[in-house]
């Protein structure tokens, strides 16, 4: 009864410390992030499939119970229990630095439960304290180096981008089991215990994070990390060239001194693998060697419209980055301002005319303030400028009258002068009265002598001046009279 007594004591220390567990299959070893999930698999044995499960930690106390069978879902913890398998599986959310630890899977029996030891590894999501860089240039190629343990040359290899380890698995690009996936393909050499990663046909869309990952046996993937950067195909020469239509051109195309004896060219095109050369196919183009500066000349000799767009000179047929030039070229219109300064008056003065035929008809085509507004202001110019006009025509007309007059006046002068005697001026305006009474016997006085007088004296006042000079043969008769009336 004491040996009794004895075994059934030690048994209750036995299970309450854990000292001295029966294990179903070992240790079992697993690993997450931070922020992540981890799914713990605890196999029974046959015969067990009706009997409760559960996960406990430390001591498995009661209070150490994380989750069980008969109670399946928690906030963090959940379990499942595939009986088919005899295999129950417990899953941890929202994993924290402090979820590391020791863990146990255990299946409830009478007598003493099954315990199973579950060690859990948590690892910080990010990585890693140093990157490699690597550069490279659109459309080629490069190759990217990843070193492991030699106690992983069977383990898995793959690379994804990004720098979260937590997901860099179930995102990965390509991996050791499929070797060829697009631009990218992974070869593993176990010798040198380093996989390589080759990517090809690169683009700017390429350029970023990347992580070469091996999956570990037991504990968490190793990572090491690198960054790529993929630069613009012609990056160390882009130009851009404005040209007006009609007139020359010319495109400078720098190469390497080495490249002095090659073929030069000039394509067209928005990529190079696909342009037109230029040089050999239209005759507006020329091309002209300058040694001195190490370039070449490209000479349009009268720029169209359709000229343009990209270019591409260079003078290595393999396309060498660096060995080229990328011109985007531009054409203008030289008349292309005054064509649309003349079509918005020619629209102005539409609008104008329209208004004032409006306005003289009466008739409103738009209502609205605007159209009153132009119509005033329309109507007050005309008004003015026909004012203007009048004003202008009046002054003209006595400025033309008096002209006429002093120059009558004159010619009578110079042949009074030829005369062997004077003829006084005033005999002269005296001989005009007489002229004048005998052209228009019904006004007493000539016309010329009236400052004032209306449109219709103004215009006798004209033809009496002309009138009276016309004929040189009454201008002597009438000084032959002058003449001997004197006598």
């Amino acid at each position: 009864m004491r040996m009794w007594s004895l075994e059934k004591l030690l048994f209750s220390l036995c299970t309450v410390a854990l000292s001295c567990v029966s294990s179903a299959a070992g240790s079992i070893h697993v690993s997450g992030y931070e922020g992540g999930h981890v799914k713990v698999s605890c196999p029974y044995s046959e015969g067990y499939e009706p009997y409760e499960k559960y996960l406990c930690k430390n001591d498995c106390g009661d209070d150490d119970v994380l989750i069980k069978t008969t109670e399946p879902n928690k906030t963090k913890y959940s379990i499942h229990d595939d009986d088919q398998k005899r295999v129950f599986t417990a899953t941890i959310s929202d994993l924290s630095r402090t979820d590391a630890g020791k863990y146990w899977c255990g299946v409830t029996r009478t007598g003493k439960d099954i315990y199973t030891e579950v060690d859990l590894e948590v690892g910080q999501d990010s990585c890693c304290e140093r990157s490699t860089k690597f550069r490279s240039h659109e459309e080629s190629s490069v190759s990217i180096s990843c070193p492991y343990e030699s106690q992983s040359q069977n383990n898995l290899k793959y690379i994804c981008r990004g720098n979260q380890p937590s997901t860099c698995l179930e995102k990965a690009i390509i991996t050791s089991d499929n070797h060829q996936t697009g631009q990218f393909r992974l070869t593993d050499d176990k010798v040198s215990r380093e996989f390589t990663v080759t990517i090809t046909g690169l683009t700017q869309n390429n350029s970023g994070s990347y992580l070469c990952g091996v999956h570990g046996s037991t504990g968490l993937d190793v990572f090491s990390a690198f960054e790529l950067e993929v630069k613009e195909w012609c990056c160390v020469r882009s130009n851009k060239l404005s040209g007006i239509v009609g007139r020359p051109v010319t495109m400078q195309c720098p190469y390497s001194p080495k490249h002095s004896d090659n073929r030069k060219f000039l394509c067209k095109g928005d990529h190079r693998n696909n342009c037109t050369e230029m040089v050999t196919k239209q005759s507006r183009f020329t091309l002209q060697e300058d040694v001195s500066s190490s370039s070449f000349l490209v000479i349009v000799t009268e720029l169209k419209a359709e000229d343009a767009g990209t270019y591409w000179c260079g003078s290595d047929s393999q396309w060498s980055v660096g060995n080229y030039t990328k011109i985007q070229l531009s054409a203008v219109f030289p008349q292309q301002t005054s064509t649309e300064i003349s079509s918005t008056s020619t629209e102005i003065f539409t609008e104008i005319f329209t208004v004032v035929e409006q306005v003289g008809s009466q008739s409103t085509l738009i209502p609205g303030k605007r159209i009153k507004a132009i119509s005033h202001f329309v109507v007050f110019t005309v008004l003015a400028v026909l004012l203007t006009l009048v004003f202008a025509l009046v002054i003209v007309y006595k400025y033309k009258c008096n002209k006429v007059q002093g120059a009558g006046a004159n010619v009578n002068r110079g042949k009074a002068v030829e005369t062997e005697e004077g003829i006084a001026v005033s005999d002269i305006y005296e001989n005009q009265d007489v002229v004048c009474s005998k052209q228009d016997s019904s006004k007493p006085k000539s016309a010329c002598q009236h400052d004032d007088g209306d449109d219709d004296a103004s215009e006798t006042q004209q033809e009496c001046v002309y009138q009276n000079y016309t004929s040189t043969e009454d201008i002597y008769t009438n000084q032959t009279q002058i003449e001997a009336n004197r006598r």
